[in-house]
């Protein structure tokens, strides 16, 4: 048997800073195999700046590509997790949509990616994309999505929305009248203008609308969604609304359909511990357990096992 020499990591000086300047000291780990618990202490507790300079001198140090040494020491679950982890993090909204989208067809997981980041993130993703597929998103998008789904996300990367906190009641009221009209109201659904408010307004203003359809009517523009449209379309609708509302509560719904039940859902549960810890962990770790009242940490670790329970842990901080 062909035993694979041990990976050699890099890992930040103790005084860790963003600068690029930064010295390091590398681990050489001897012996056989991969000290795998050595690779987790040090890669689940760097930022993206400090990811990307590892790679950096890894390759500078050893000719290798530090991913393509990481793939094939780590395996199943613990190697999805991690190098998906060494993305930063548009790279690794672009891998996660070019799979669900392209590979998997999981389109409610692409939908999920696209709707809930915002509209600076879209941009910066968008230029990801390209440059690392050579294929601009919409076009995976066009191919691969059809009716009102697809032109709701198509509308979504490419419109431009404003980021900031300033709302606007009367263009509140204003759109919820026109959303009432165009489904409510009305036999059958204008799904245009679904489209075309949801995908021009800002998060706090479709916040408002939500708030303002809710005074007006006596139930939540989602109870509306889940009446007036169906399938991936109404997935993208609520997964807007939603994250408007709070994103910490949607995601923590997500993770928890993942893990309820029989079975766990793990692409789904690496997906959003993954692409979430720099973002807003913190928040959805609250949600979770105010609305389960378990903790995120106590969750995961009941649904998985071995180190990759212990990465994914180590992703989440502290059991709080």
């Amino acid at each position: 048997m062909i035993v694979k020499p041990l990976l050699i990591c890099a890992v930040l000086s103790s005084s860790i800073t963003l600068s690029l300047s930064l010295s390091l000291n590398f681990l050489a780990f001897t012996g056989y195999g991969c000290d795998t618990k050595a690779v987790i202490d040090i890669l689940a507790h760097r930022d993206a700046t400090q990811r990307a300079y590892i790679q950096h001198e890894y390759r500078t140090m050893y000719s290798k590509e530090l991913l393509k040494r990481l793939s094939s020491e780590l395996s199943g679950r613990l190697e999805d997790a991690v190098l998906l982890w060494m993305h930063d993090p548009a790279g690794r909204d672009a891998e996660v949509i070019r799979k669900t989208l392209v590979m998997d067809q999981n389109l409610e997981a692409a939908t999920e990616v696209i709707c809930s980041r915002a509209p600076s993130q879209i941009q910066y993703l968008r230029q990801v994309y390209y440059s690392k597929f050579g294929v601009v998103l919409e076009q995976d998008i066009e191919m691969m999505t059809s009716g009102d789904h697809k032109r709701m996300l198509l509308r979504y990367v490419s419109t431009p929305r404003y980021e900031g906190p300033e709302v606007s009641r009367e263009i509140a009221e204003k759109d919820a009248k026109v959303l009432y009209k165009a489904g409510e109201k009305r036999f059958g659904t204008d799904e245009k203008t679904f489209i075309q408010i949801f995908s021009e307004r800002s998060r706090p203003q479709l916040n408002a609308t939500n708030s303002c359809y809710h005074e007006l009517y006596g139930h939540s523009l989602k109870k509306a969604i889940k009446k007036e449209t169906s399938g991936n379309f109404c997935y993208a609708l609520l997964t807007t609304v939603r994250c408007a509302e709070n994103p910490g509560k949607f995601f923590a719904k997500v993770l928890r359909k993942a893990m309820k039940g029989f079975g766990t859902d793990d692409s789904t549960l690496i997906r959003v511990i993954v692409t979430r810890t720099e973002f807003d962990m913190q928040y959805i770790k609250a949600e979770y357990v105010k609305k389960y009242k378990k903790t995120l940490n106590d969750a995961v670790h009941s649904e998985t096992s071995g180190n990759y329970r212990a990465f994914l842990l180590s992703l989440l901080g502290p059991n709080e």
